[in-house]
C-alpha cells in the first residue's frame, strides 16, 4: 500500500509566543511535529504493518523542518520529502500548501493519505480536504477509527457530541482526530535508523511550479496577541449580598445580561 502523511512543523505547545512588529518571533523557539499529525503518522505505520507497503512523510518549509521529518522517520516512517520553499515564497496560505502538495502527489498513485485534523497554530483544518479535492479523491475528516479491507474502508469519525460510521473506498484522504491511536515515542534504534533513511529535498522548480501558480489567496493584515486577562475578583460578605453584587457586575461591567 502506498501511504503518505502530511506533516507540519509547529511551535512547541509549551512555547511562549511573542510578536514583534506584526510578526511572530521564531528565533530561539522550540518546534515540534504538529500533535494531530502524530496521530496520522502512527496510523499510517499501523496500516503499513498490517497491509504492507511503505509510508512517506511530506512537509513544506525550510531546512529547519528536516528535524521533524527525521522524528517521523524515527517513529517508523520509511521515507521523507521536504519541499523547500524558503527561496521562492514569502507568504503561504492553505491554498498554497495544498496546491504544492497535490502537485507532488499527482503522479504518486497514493492509496491512502493521512493528515492531522488541524494544525495547532492556524487551526483551519483546510489543507487535507483541499489536497483531496485537487487530487479528485474521497476524503473523511476527524476520524477516530480506520478499518481497511482490500479497497473497502470503514471509518468512525468524530462529530459534535457523538460518532458517525462511514463506508468508502481507496484511494482516500483522512484527517486524524485525537483518540484515533496513541502515537509512539521514537526509540533509540529508530532514531539511529532514521539517520540512514532517505530524505528527498525538492523545490518548486522540481514540481514544474512557479510562484504565480501557488500565490496565496489570502493576505495576513496583522498579527497580535490577545489582550491580557484582568485579575479575577473575589466577592465577600453575605451570600445574598454577593449574589446581588455579581448580578450587578455581570450587567454593568461584563455586559452579558
Amino acid at each position: 500500500m502506498n501511504i503518505y502523511v502530511l506533516v507540519k512543523r509547529t511551535f512547541d505547545t509549551e512555547e511562549k509566543i511573542t510578536v514583534n512588529n506584526g510578526a511572530i518571533v521564531e528565533d530561539g523557539a522550540e518546534f515540534i511535529i504538529n500533535p494531530y499529525d502524530e496521530y496520522a503518522i502512527e496510523e499510517a505505520i499501523t496500516v503499513r504493518d498490517e497491509h504492507g507497503g511503505e509510508v512517506t512523510v511530506i512537509t513544506i518549509g525550510d531546512e529547519e523542518a528536516e528535524k521533524q521529518l527525521r522524528t517521523a522517520l524515527a517513529m517508523g516512517a520509511d521515507k521523507a520529502v521536504l519541499i523547500n520553499t524558503e527561496d521562492d515564497l514569502d507568504e503561504m496560505d492553505e491554498f498554497t500548501v495544498a496546491k504544492i502538495i497535490s502537485e507532488y502527489l499527482s503522479d504518486k498513485d497514493a492509496d491512502l493519505i493521512l493528515a492531522g485534523n488541524v494544525a495547532i497554530d492556524g487551526g483551519s483544518g483546510q489543507v487535507g480536504p483541499r489536497v483531496a479535492e485537487m487530487l479528485g479523491i474521497n476524503y473523511v475528516t476527524t476520524i477516530t477509527k480506520l478499518e481497511i479491507d482490500g479497497t473497502d474502508v470503514k471509518i468512525v469519525r468524530d462529530v459534535e457530541g457523538d460518532s458517525e460510521v462511514l463506508e468508502t473506498a481507496l484511494p482516500l484522504l483522512v484527517t486524524a482526530q485525537q483518540g484515533l491511536n496513541e502515537p509512539r515515542y521514537p526509540s533509540l534504534p529508530g532514531i539511529m535508523k532514521a539517520k540512514r533513511k532517505p530524505l528527498e529535498e525538492l523545490e518548486l522548480d522540481d514540481l514544474d511550479l512557479d510562484e504565480d501558480d501557488v500565490e496565496a489567496k489570502t493576505e495576513t493584515v496583522n498579527v497580535f496577541l490577545p489582550p491580557a486577562k484582568e485579575a479575577g475578583r473575589i466577592l465577600e460578605g453575605e451570600i445574598a449580598d454577593q449574589v446581588k453584587e455579581l448580578v450587578q457586575l455581570l450587567k454593568d461591567e461584563a455586559k452579558v445580561i
